[in-house]
């Protein structure tokens, strides 16, 4: 897994986008990162605890991986860029059709 920069993980998963329009998809993922490389030790030592959160963002496309650490400071404009690149870029979808109220009414 490769980790870049806010602005390449960006201008990378607009690529993984383009590429996955004809076939494919891609999963992105966001949790919660606290810095953390190693497991805590079991023996009850103390550990230095980070108070400050970040956010660790993962794409995959087959077999393509990309992730990125968004500090708390860059969140906003993180999220700001990222929603400017799904409305470019998820435009192929197909609209869903909803049951007809009667039909769920007679089950």
């Amino acid at each position: 897994m490769v980790l870049l920069g806010n602005d390449e993980f960006l201008t990378e998963l607009s690529k993984l986008f383009q590429k996955a329009r004809a076939s494919g998809s891609v999963t992105m993922t966001i949790k919660r990162y606290d810095g953390r490389t190693k497991p805590e030790p079991r023996d009850g030592t103390p550990v230095v605890k980070n108070p400050e959160f970040k956010c660790l963002v993962r794409a995959q496309s087959r077999s393509k991986k990309l992730s990125t650490v968004i500090e708390q400071q860059d969140v906003e404009k993180f999220t700001t860029a990222y929603s400017n690149l799904l409305k470019t870029s998820v435009n192929g979808l197909k609209r869903l059709k909803k049951p007809k109220k009667k039909a769920m009414a007679a089950q």
